[in-house]
């Protein structure tokens, strides 16, 4: 499989963006796609992801409020809409995938087994 993202860039403080993480190469059933970001200097952070066969979509506590995440089965996209955006939302994100079976449940971002990632899209807010 492999994860392509797409739409990050500048933006000032209290902006949106919507980032897009296009699969392809494998079935889109197959596979829990999460969202993930990191800070220079920071941790990962895990968003949320897309998971189970209707494609089902949860949120980390680090997301609820500001960032949803949803999926596009017809076209094999999974998207990051951020709003409100503030600096420490400055980062590079990333989507990832993990065998549907390693992460079924609503903290499927958490799990270990995400080993294919994107290249990542980098987020700047400013203000």
């Amino acid at each position: 499989v492999q994860l392509v993202e797409s739409g990050g860039g500048s933006v000032q403080t209290g902006g949106s963006l919507t980032l897009s993480c296009k699969v392809s190469g494998g079935p889109r059933d197959d596979y829990a796609i999460g969202w993930f970001r990191r800070a220079p200097g920071k941790q990962r952070d895990g968003l949320g992801c897309s998971t189970g066969p209707d494609g089902k979509t949860y949120s980390a506590d680090a997301a609820k409020g500001r960032f949803t995440i949803s999926s596009d089965k017809a076209d094999n996209t999974v998207y990051l809409q951020m709003s409100n955006l503030k600096a420490e939302d400055s980062a590079v994100y990333y989507c990832a995938a993990a065998p549907v079976y390693s992460a079924p449940y609503d903290d499927c971002w958490a799990v270990t087994d995400y080993g294919t990632w994107g290249q990542g899209t980098q987020v700047t807010v400013s203000s």
